[in-house]
């Protein structure tokens, strides 16, 4: 989801591109290291104050090998987006593979849904903040959190067809709960209104969408199973 998972278009610049793309273990590795630290450095100083030296530095690399696959901090932030998109959606999967393996209901399965995408804002607050606010949104960046999107609703809508959920159209209704849940997450995790707190928010959000999914399914699709 758009733990990561939210992305704002901007206008792409070649120079947000990496320079060359790891091939050996090694160099893996290595950008793996860069990544990590300045994922730790935006996380604890914000953007400003993290520069390409302090995370050369946090990495134990130097800053030539750092620009040989990064050209500056911009180009860092598209490459952590990717990064936490992927990781997202795999954590997001692992969600549904549950819920089809233990024939979860409704109530489960949202609940499990709210609390994976709540975790997802809340592991690292200020990076996710950063990310969403602050991090360039290339071309393929966009697109492949749209594909990541229309996948997570995909896979939401075969669940609400299992359970014979959805509403009269359930891949609509899943689309429109996957951007919801994140909308109604991302804001009041990261500055939680007074007099709440996250559980409580969290609860809120789970009790939200099952009522609003909860309705049975089109009765001219046969319900219980994913249409074709």
């Amino acid at each position: 989801m758009r733990a990561i998972l939210s992305f704002r278009y901007s206008y792409w610049r070649p120079v947000l591109t990496p320079r060359k793309h790891p091939r050996q273990q090694r160099s893996r590795e290595t950008v793996a290291a860069i990544l990590e630290a300045a994922a730790q450095l935006f996380q604890r100083h914000g953007y400003t104050a993290t520069t390409t030296n302090k995370i050369a530095e946090r990495a134990g690399v130097s800053i030539g090998s750092l620009y040989q696959y990064f050209p500056n901090k911009d180009a860092l932030l598209v490459a952590l987006a990717e990064h936490y998109l992927t990781q997202s959606a795999q954590q997001v999967a692992q969600v549904f593979a549950r819920a089809g393996e233990h024939r979860l209901p409704l109530s489960a399965l949202l609940a499990d849904l709210v609390e994976c995408v709540a975790a997802l804002h809340t592991d690292r607050p200020r990076l996710h903040r950063l990310l969403f606010d602050q991090a360039p949104r290339t071309p393929d960046l966009v697109t492949r959190f749209r594909q990541a999107e229309q996948q997570i609703a995909q896979a939401l809508a075969r669940e609400l067809r299992r359970v014979g959920a959805g509403g009269p159209d359930p891949e609509l209704n899943a689309l429109l709960a996957v951007q919801g849940i994140e909308a109604h997450l991302h804001g009041a995790l990261l500055d939680v209104p007074a007099g709440h707190d996250t559980t409580g928010h969290v609860r809120a959000v789970v009790r939200l969408w099952q009522h609003a999914l909860s309705a049975p399914c089109d009765p001219s699709t046969p319900c219980g199973r994913t249409a074709r």
